[in-house]
C-alpha cells in the first residue's frame, strides 16, 4: 500500500538509531542533508564541539539583509527499554490504522520532517519567503544540549545567521487547540550527599547517613506534594506554572551488614519562571541544614535564565505569529513548557539582543 512521501521519510528517519548513549549522528546528518539538497536547500555541517555535527540548511528570502527565522530541531533521542515496546522502536512500524511506533516520533523527528516537507510544498508553489529561513538539526538536546545548540550559539557561524525569531519543539495537544509555549521551567538537577557514622549492621549506630538522607527526602517530597496540591487547586494552572521535584536515583553502601559512611540521592527539579531562584536555593540549603551535619548538595545541572517570550499584541513578532494563526482559524493556548528544550538557550541568547524567540 502506497503512502505519502513525507510519511515514508519520517519512518526512514525513525530507523536511524540516534539513541543515547551512542547516537548515530553521521547517518542522521547524511539523511537530512539528502532531503534538504533534493528540495534545493544549500547545506553546511558545523562542529561546535568535536563529534557533535550540526546540520544547517538555508532557504534564502527576498530580503536576505533582514533578520532571519530559525526552525530548530534536535536529532538525538532518549534510550529505550526494548521489553516495554510493542514493536521495535527503530523499525518505524505503521499499523493498519496509520499509527506509527518509534523512539523519537514526537520528540522530535516529526518536526524535522515537517519543516522540510512544508518548505518542499511551498517551493513547488513558487513561494519565496520575505525573510531568509534557516533550519538547524542539532545534537545532544536529550542530555542537556551543552555541546549542541548551546555551544553553537557561541560560534561565529551563529552570529552570521542574524536570527531574530525561532521555532522549536513543543508537545502534542489532544484538543483542537495548538499549544504555544512562551517560556519554560529551569532544570535543576542536584546530588545530595549525606555523611554519617559507619558501623556494623547489627548495632544502633547514632547519626547515620541513612537517617540524614531520610530527612532530606522527606523535606523534598513534602515540598513536591505541596506543589502538586497547588496545581490541583488552581484550574487555570498547567504543569509549567508550578515547580516539580522527583527523587530519581539513590546510591550508597558496600554490603548488607555494613552501615555506610555516606549515601547519595539525586533529584530532578524543574523550577517555574515565577519562582524566586535565590529563595528556592535557600530552601534547598535549609533542607540539608535541618538534616544534620555532613549534609550537602551540588548541582548536576543548573539553568537560571527565566526569560519568557513576549506574547502580547504589542510585540511585533508575537502579533505576526498569533494573527497568522487567527487568520487560519487555528485556536491556540499559551503555556509555560513543563520540561526543558533547546529553546531555553535561544531565549537567553535572543533576549540579550532585544529580539524574540518562540516555542510552539
Amino acid at each position: 500500500m502506497s503512502e505519502e512521501r513525507s510519511v515514508s521519510l519520517f519512518r526512514d528517519y525513525l530507523r536511524i538509531k540516534t539513541v543515547h548513549p551512542t547516537p548515530d549522528y553521521d547517518s542522521a546528518i547524511k539523511f537530512l542533508s539528502g532531503i534538504a539538497e533534493e528540495i534545493g536547500l544549500p547545506t553546511h555541517v558545523i562542529y561546535a564541539a568535536p563529534g557533535k555535527p550540526i546540520l544547517l540548511a538555508t532557504w534564502t528570502g527576498q530580503k536576505p539583509e533582514l533578520g532571519t527565522i530559525l526552525l530548530n530541531s534536535h536529532t538525538d533521542v532518549v534510550p529505550v527499554e526494548l521489553d516495554s515496546w510493542k514493536y521495535d522502536p527503530f523499525e518505524g512500524h505503521k499499523t493498519e490504522n496509520g499509527d506509527i511506533y518509534g523512539r523519537g516520533t514526537q520528540d522530535m523527528k516529526c518536526c524535522s520532517i515537517q519543516y522540510l516537507e512544508a518548505i518542499r510544498e511551498l517551493k513547488k508553489r513558487g513561494f519565496v519567503p520575505y525573510r531568509t529561513i534557516h533550519l538547524t538539526f542539532v545534537p545532544d538536546e536529550e542530555i542537556g544540549g551543552r555541546l549542541g545548540l548551546e555551544a553553537f550559539l557561541e560560534t561565529e557561524e551563529w552570529k552570521r545567521l542574524n536570527v531574530c525569531f525561532s521555532l522549536d519543539e513543543g508537545l502534542a495537544n489532544p484538543t483542537d487547540a495548538m499549544t504555544v509555549f512562551y517560556g519554560e521551567r529551569c532544570p535543576w538537577w542536584i546530588k545530595v550527599t549525606c555523611r554519617g557514622n559507619p558501623g556494623h549492621g547489627s548495632r544502633f549506630i547514632e547519626d547515620t547517613a541513612a537517617e540524614k538522607l531520610r530527612k532530606v527526602i522527606n523535606s523534598a517530597l513534602d515540598y513536591r506534594q505541596s506543589e502538586k496540591e497547588r496545581l490541583d487547586a488552581n484550574p487555570c494552572f498547567t504543569l509549567g506554572d508550578v515547580t516539580t521535584l522527583n527523587l530519581t536515583m539513590l546510591q550508597g553502601g558496600v554490603q548488607p551488614n555494613v552501615v555506610p559512611s555516606s549515601m547519595h540521592a539525586w533529584f530532578d527539579i524543574r523550577v517555574t519562571p515565577s519562582e524566586n531562584l535565590t529563595q528556592f536555593e535557600k530552601k534547598l540549603q535549609k533542607w540539608c541544614e535541618e538534616a544534620g551535619d555532613g549534609v550537602s548538595f551540588e548541582y548536576v545541572q543548573k539553568f537560571e535564565c527565566q526569560d519568557v517570550t513576549a506574547n502580547t499584541k504589542e510585540d511585533k513578532w508575537w502579533d505576526a505569529f498569533a494573527s497568522t494563526l487567527e487568520r487560519m482559524n487555528i485556536s491556540y493556548k499559551k503555556e509555560i513548557f513543563p520540561a526543558a528544550t533547546d529553546s531555553r538557550f535561544l531565549r537567553r541568547k535572543l533576549s540579550k539582543t532585544s529580539l524574540t524567540s518562540a516555542n510552539p
